[in-house]
């Protein structure tokens, strides 16, 4: 492992602390995570990175463990995925969990709507959706579900057809992405795809 590697690591075990998300500077070295996720973690949607800031923690830490595992992020036409793999690789349990902790307590804006569609004909495809991630898209940690609220709009559009292509789903071990993969059979069409993540990016 790289010295810069080292540093971020150890520098992001360290970053879990006490204060509070609008008191939590951003620690020399964090900008490995910055520099793609952008000040705030609030995403750039240029390079395909998503807005980070008021996930909740155990969800940050099982996708770390999965993009760490190969859970996520193994196929071949997953490019952000891959990037993702390479930069957890070397992360342990306890690495994962301080940086999911300093994640969850960093506050940025609410992502401006990008995806226009037909919110009527969304609405109707989310009521699949909303037995587990409920109707106003605010999660259910109790059955793994997250909150969907507060995603980029190009994000959801994405994984929405990352799913529907086997991009992300199809790994056996990925319980979860399974039943994502069989929740979108629902969703025929790039435009059905499209009024699903815009009735569900106006739900913030």
């Amino acid at each position: 492992m790289s010295l810069k590697s080292t540093l971020f690591i150890l520098l992001l075990a360290s970053a879990g602390g006490a204060l509070q998300a609008s008191e939590i500077p951003t620690p020399v070295g964090l900008e490995y995570c910055t520099v793609c996720h952008g000040s705030q973690l609030k995403g750039n949607a240029n390079i395909g990175a998503p807005r980070l800031g008021g996930l909740s923690k155990w969800y940050i830490e099982r996708q770390l463990s999965n993009f760490k595992k190969g859970v996520r992020g193994a196929h071949s036409s997953d490019v952000t995925g891959s990037e993702m793999q390479s930069m957890v690789r070397h992360l342990t349990p306890g690495d994962i969990s301080a940086i999911a902790t300093w994640i969850s307590k960093t506050e940025s804006p609410t992502p401006k709507l990008t995806v226009h569609g037909d919110i009527e004909a969304g609405k109707n495809l989310y009521q699949g959706c909303a037995a587990c991630h409920g109707a106003d898209a605010s999660g259910n940690k109790a059955i793994g579900a997250p909150a969907l609220n507060g995603i980029n709009d190009w994000y959801l559009l994405t994984q929405i057809n990352h799913f529907r292509s086997g991009i992300r789903g199809t790994e056996p071990s990925d319980v979860y992405g399974q039943q994502m993969k069989a929740a979108v059979s629902t969703v025929q069409s790039d435009p059905d795809a499209a009024n699903l993540a815009a009735y569900i990016s106006q739900l913030n």
